[in-house]
């Protein structure tokens, strides 16, 4: 089955109540899988990279502004990284290293941030480099908790439980996972956008 919900009727008491939801989802799975080409997975957002993203969500939406409030959630729900009972495969386009979210002190401080945390058993991340050949074609951010799949759309946030369409998003999965650089080969990417913001975004 898939459902949605428009962001303005999910988001009609601001962002904390749905950052609630996710940490939920969190809570009821231990293992999850990610892809998210061109922005930081929102469990490995420093609190100033969430209060931009979440700030021009309620600029565009137009929904209660709430910031802090959700900021302080999305930075609750991260706790599953240190807790030792929860497992995460993630995957990030090069892109999202690049995505300027607040600026060059804002990106630098969010990839320390990932580079501190990179070694984490409880986090599995591979970053595709740019040019890396990918055996399907390009495809929309998504993640997988459970027996759900979920989208974040322009207009909503969309739901699948399909057990097809379930297997058609993990192999999805699959295809950008096995083209990812993970370990050393993520690191040096890391720290390539790193030295590129530490130079104001100049290169």
């Amino acid at each position: 089955m898939t459902s949605s919900v428009p962001w303005q009727e999910r988001l009609s008491a601001g962002t904390e109540a749905v950052q609630d939801e996710v940490i939920r989802w969190y809570q009821q799975t231990s293992e999850g899988l990610a892809y998210v080409p061109d922005m930081v997975w929102g469990t490995l957002q420093t609190e100033a990279y969430a209060t931009v993203i979440l700030g021009r969500v309620v600029d565009f939406l137009g929904v209660p502004d709430d910031v802090p409030a959700g900021v302080a959630k999305r930075m609750e729900r991260q706790r599953v990284l240190y807790d030792g009972e929860h497992r995460y495969d993630v995957v990030l386009g090069e892109q999202a290293l690049y995505t300027n979210v607040g600026g060059a002190e804002v990106m630098a401080e969010q990839i320390d941030r990932i580079l501190r945390d990179l070694d984490l058993p409880s986090l599995g991340l591979g970053i595709i480099a740019a040019s890396a050949p990918v055996d399907m074609c390009p495809v929309h951010a998504f993640s997988l908790h459970g027996d759900e799949v979920h989208l974040e759309l322009v207009s909503s946030g969309v739901k699948v439980t399909e057990p097809a369409e379930l297997a058609l998003h993990r192999k999805a999965f699959g295809r950008p996972s096995d083209a990812a650089l993970r370990g050393e080969g993520a690191r040096k990417l890391l720290h390539k956008a790193r030295d590129f913001w530490a130079e104001g975004g100049r290169g």
